[in-house]
């Protein structure tokens, strides 16, 4: 383990609300590794629309009490520290954790199954159930602090893993093979954006959906044709047209 400041700045949120409910510190308790755990440096915080929804308790099942406004429905404890989206560095480490991986860059997997030494079940998402990474430091498991060897920019790299984590979980479940024409809905979106990209990177076919003033983007990142979104793609590319639907929006 490295020495770490007794605390940190970082961004908290007190309640359910707009953004008068958010609050900046700047005496936060430095998180310290459990077994198990890394501490990251965050370079970089990236905000996620789940990062708003939580705020204003969209995710509550109830009756409007968001006394459930969590991804999991355990009622969040106040105050959070927010942020699901984060790049940085490994700043010390927790017994079990190879301390080879001090200073390694890292992107941090938002879904988390593994909080404190136990399995979770539902898992918690960071910045919901735990702190996350609106702040200098946070704590996760090892296994959710990804190497990362890019050339890009931390601020670019923190916007990756929640909508890149979500565009490849629907590639993988949808199987979709070299070749395959792939349909993608809300394709300028954060997700949409990163399914394209990685559908091409399986050396897919992809079809776009979106606005006019958008197209020319998709293109450039690797969509072979756009198709309007106030258009119906069955009318403009015809029946039994793409093997696979990315379905982003309703």
């Amino acid at each position: 383990m490295t020495d770490l400041p007794p605390s940190m700045c970082g961004m908290v949120l007190t309640g359910h609300g707009g953004p008068e409910v958010l609050a900046w510190r700047e005496d936060l308790a430095t998180p310290r590794p459990g077994p198990g755990d890394v501490v990251v440096r965050v370079r970089a915080a990236a905000v996620n629309n789940t990062d708003v929804n939580t705020r204003l308790a969209w995710y509550s099942k109830g009756d409007g009490d968001a006394a459930d406004a969590s991804w999991s429905g355990v009622p969040l404890r106040f105050p959070l520290i927010q942020g699901i989206d984060g790049c940085g560095e490994i700043a010390a480490v927790g017994e079990g954790v190879p301390a080879s991986r001090l200073g390694a860059r890292v992107l941090i997997e938002p879904c988390l199954r593994e909080a404190g030494g136990a399995a979770l079940t539902p898992p918690w998402f960071l910045g919901s159930e735990c702190d996350g990474t609106f702040a200098q430091y946070v704590r996760v498991a090892s296994r959710h602090a990804h190497d990362v060897e890019s050339g890009g920019s931390d601020e670019v790299l923190a916007t990756f893993p929640c909508s890149w984590a979500t565009a490849e979980n629907m590639l993988t479940r949808a199987g979709l093979r070299e070749g395959e024409r792939v349909l993608i809905t809300g394709a300028s979106g954060g997700v949409g954006s990163a399914a394209v990209q990685l559908a091409r990177a399986r050396g897919a076919e992809v079809i776009a959906v979106t606005s006019p003033d958008k197209a020319e983007a998709l293109r450039e990142a690797g969509a072979a044709l756009t198709v309007d979104r106030t258009a119906a793609p069955a009318e403009a590319l015809g029946a039994d047209a793409v093997d696979v639907v990315l379905a982003l929006v309703s």
